[in-house]
């Protein structure tokens, strides 16, 4: 097996782009990673995204980005886990560079959410949950967030506020990222006096929708790890879990048990446990999601999350800090490139290039991406070499 490591990034500022395409977003990112890496040759591109059919119009997604941006020839492949889809095409790279059938490739996450308007798009963003008994009946994942944290309300009875902490701390860190869509701090107070969305989520509970693209060049070729500069990020742990898809299936709708196999699979295979982990990329599309990731990993017991979301030291320089440069929540919810962009940001903190927000003394980092309410996890451990 060959060691996998990331030579090159690239990522496109967050928000609503309306002005710009697909195939626009992607050249953008595709050019900078080979730029950050060297030029290397390009044997494979490996691409995440979750509307592109639905709401651009454009399946075959990779061919129509590799070939905008002067690639051709190469082996293209479209991922689809829903929300996950980037973590996926993310994991399909790494799968094909470990093996050794693949020396070099990219991986772009890519979404233009803004390609439609109104309540279709929320149709197709529904679409990541069971059809046949959720979707159809008009539920959908901020529907599915809401009834999440009623019910985690109603059985550990903590304070509803409490559940500001991880949006709170999202946008303190997103101040000083250049590419996050919101790049201002919210007080407790703000928190607690914005509108409910889906009762009991709050506005702030539920990261914004937004266009975006990001993308990380793989290699197992130590001549462009040396043309890169030398400081690869080697990808030591790769793994995915699934849960069932219709809540209604699960035994237990607040284990998110997919968290639990994804995140144990990936700090085995890096031979780490979470005391040698320097940051966690958590999920937080909805605050309840990342509470109910903290527990499934194991970092607190179930029903405790929340205390260990406020009682521990989150920030950038803390003991585990989370969502360090803004998360979904305030870096903007690009849905099926989001976990493209969790990984440029670990390999900036990595490298020592995060700025204001540097972790200090980053080696090692967690990064895990949900489609849907755990249904699909895929989770990644990145370590400086």
């Amino acid at each position: 097996m060959e060691k996998v490591y990331i030579a090159g990034i690239g990522q496109t500022a967050v928000g609503e782009l309306w002005e710009r395409s697909l195939e626009n977003l992607s050249a953008e990112v595709i050019l900078a990673a080979l730029k950050d890496a060297g030029r290397p040759k390009v044997d494979a591109l490996y691409v995440g995204s979750l509307l592109a059919s639905a709401a651009s119009g454009q399946a075959n997604l990779g061919a129509k980005i590799a070939c905008n941006a002067g690639l051709h020839g190469l082996e293209t492949i479209t991922a689809e886990a829903g929300e996950a889809s980037g973590a996926a095409a993310l994991r399909l790279g790494y799968l094909a560079v470990r093996s050794g059938y693949v020396r070099t490739a990219l991986v772009v996450g890519v979404e233009k959410y803004t390609d439609t308007v109104g309540s279709s798009t929320e149709s197709m963003i529904a679409h990541s949950t069971d059809y046949d008994f959720e979707a159809v009946q008009g539920l959908t994942p901020l529907g599915q967030a809401g009834l999440l944290m009623a019910r985690y309300l109603d059985v550990y009875k903590m304070p509803r506020e409490t559940l500001g902490t991880l949006p709170i701390l999202a946008h303190a860190n997103a101040v000083n990222n250049p590419y996050a869509m919101y790049r201002k701090a919210i007080s407790r107070e703000t928190y607690k006096k914005a509108g409910i969305v889906s009762d009991p989520l709050k506005l702030f509970d539920a990261a914004p929708y937004a266009d975006g693209a990001a993308s990380l060049l793989l290699t197992s070729d130590e001549e462009v790890i040396k043309a890169a500069g030398g400081a690869g990020i080697e990808i030591t742990g790769s793994s995915g879990a699934i849960d069932a898809l219709a809540l209604h299936d699960r035994p237990d709708a607040l284990a998110f048990s997919a968290v639990t196999f994804s995140t144990q699979k990936a700090l085995a295979q890096a031979g780490v446990g979470w005391k040698e982990i320097d940051l966690f990329e958590v999920w937080d599309a909805f605050s309840i999601y990342g509470l109910l990731s903290v527990e499934a990993c194991g970092l607190a017991a179930r029903g405790d999350g929340w205390h260990w979301l406020m009682d521990e030291d989150h920030s950038p320089t803390g003991d585990l800090p989370l969502v360090a440069m803004g998360g979904n929540k305030a870096r903007g919810y690009p849905l099926g490139a989001a976990g493209v962009y969790q990984g440029v940001e670990a390999v900036l903190q990595l490298r020592g290039e995060a700025g204001a927000n540097q972790v200090r003394g980053a080696k090692t980092a967690l990064i895990q991406a949900l489609g849907g309410p755990a249904s699909n996890v895929i989770t990644h451990i990145f370590s400086r070499r």
